[in-house]
């Protein structure tokens, strides 16, 4: 696994051992299996974004203090330039770009996410959060999953759901799909 999914899972682990709780505990109340949550911590599996900002609200950590080990420090405005982003490579199918990772005490958690085209065959990874999530489709076409339910969303088009549902997206036609999303 990459190097900064390693300091990511150091980080995790510090914060959890620094607040007392032990890998059961954690795994018991976020509700995931024991050996996923050491594979995290160790750097050894992918950590979901979903994942992290559960980590980030229940230990009151900056998402980008997990991310990078640094805190963020403006508090008036943040200006993030194009393609200046904090770079996030989760998950193969989606890079996310953090718009505001150096905002202190925010309220919502913006990103540009690029869905890399795969095999229609593949199964689709579906993910949950706390929280409630906003996403709008810059560019490209995608197929969007969530309880039960499949939506194609073109170019314009948003959508704001519960994200504590399993939710999913596709990118169609073999094109990259850009779409920023503000979880809250």
């Amino acid at each position: 696994m990459n190097e900064q999914i390693q300091q990511i899972g150091c980080r995790i682990k510090d914060i959890r051992e620094i607040a007392g709780i032990t890998v059961i505990e954690l795994a018991q109340e976020l509700q995931i299996d024991v050996n996923t949550l050491t594979e995290y911590e160790n750097g050894i599996s992918d950590i979901p974004v979903g994942f992290l900002t559960k980590i980030s609200q229940k230990f009151h950590v900056p998402l980008a203090t997990l991310l990078n080990g640094e805190d963020p420090k403006l508090h008036i405005f943040s200006v993030v330039r194009n393609g200046k982003g904090l770079q996030i490579e989760r998950r193969k199918q989606y890079k996310y770009e953090s718009l505001a990772f150096n905002f202190i005490n925010k309220r919502a958690e913006p990103f540009m996410v690029t869905i890399e085209p795969k095999d229609e065959a593949s199964p689709v990874e579906f993910n949950s959060h706390p929280g409630q999530e906003f996403d709008y489709v810059v560019s490209g076409e995608m197929k969007f999953f969530i309880h039960k339910h499949e939506i194609i969303l073109h170019e314009g088009d948003s959508i704001y759901f519960d994200s504590g549902y399993p939710h999913a997206m596709r990118a169609l036609n073999d094109i990259p799909v850009k779409m920023l999303a503000i979880v809250l």
